[in-house]
């Protein structure tokens, strides 16, 4: 649901206020003081020796790189492109582990994962959608981060397996703030903080506590209980929160299609996490 609405709030700040790995950086850094410190109120845990490459891994793929294309792909695309490449996540998340040999293919688990597709393809793309030259360049960033952040759900289900959530997110944060600081920096110091408008911190606050702090948070906790493909297979139901915020804030008309389409994004949830 938070994400969901991210798409359309990251476009207020991002680019004209804040350059994507500026914006970025600022989000790594913020949200791992969040999470060290939400840590240092919490029982400790101690890390061993031969996972820290791991989360260095998962820091890579869950935080910095994917992130970085995200935002360098949302600057140059729209939020409909982009949410239509995102559903692609989930089947690379299950094609990544099976592969990894983390999750068994299973009849159910394929129909789910085409019939959320289908739906969600359907809804994003009923006011129409085209791959222009002047998107494509973005549409591809978001190709990748999709894919990163799809490997990245199956890489950290083992650390998950041996650790506290806020542990296992304040390691993976602290690191993509690390790998992200030599490419968002100069972005960082040219942002003019007293020119920017309410809106745009409003943004800038949203990104930060709702779309990082609290989602990460969640879908860490999430991955303690149910496998991969489950909580990648949620990202098709961004478009019906993006519907039902248009309908509700904007007052955007309700149609028979979207009904449809958003039943079937249902259907397939419920599919990959029947059991």
């Amino acid at each position: 649901m938070i994400y969901g609405a991210n798409y359309t709030i990251a476009k207020i700040a991002l680019p004209r206020y804040i350059e994507p790995f500026g914006f970025i950086l600022l989000r790594l850094i913020m949200a791992t003081l969040l999470f060290w410190i939400l840590g240092a109120l919490l029982p400790r845990e101690k890390v061993q020796k031969e996972d820290y490459w791991r989360l260095i891994q998962c820091g890579f793929f869950g935080a910095a790189f994917n992130m970085l294309m995200f935002f360098q792909g949302l600057s140059m695309t729209n939020p409909i492109n982009a949410s239509v490449i995102m559903t692609l996540s989930p089947i690379v998340v299950l094609a990544v582990a099976y592969l990894m040999g983390q999750e068994k293919l299973s009849s159910m688990k394929i129909a789910g994962v085409i019939l959320g597709a289908i739906g969600a393809y359907l809804l994003v793309t009923k006011d129409g959608f085209s791959l222009q030259n002047s998107t494509l360049l973005g549409d591809l960033f978001i190709i990748v981060n999709a894919s990163a952040y799809a490997f990245y759900l199956v890489i950290v289900k083992p650390l998950m397996l041996k650790y506290k959530p806020t542990t296992v997110i304040k390691w993976v944060f602290l690191f993509g703030s690390i790998m992200c600081l030599p490419f968002g920096i100069a972005d960082l110091a040219e942002v003019e903080w007293t020119a920017m408008p309410p809106e745009a911190w409003m943004s800038v606050v949203y990104v930060i506590l709702g779309a990082t702090f609290t989602v990460y948070l969640l879908n860490i906790w999430a991955l303690q209980y149910v496998n991969s493909s489950v909580v990648g297979t949620y990202i098709y139901l961004q478009p019906i929160i993006s519907t039902a915020i248009a309908v509700t804030f904007r007052h955007d008309p309700l149609d028979v299609k979207t009904v449809i389409y958003s039943l079937l994004i249902m259907g397939g949830v419920y599919l990959v996490g029947r059991k």
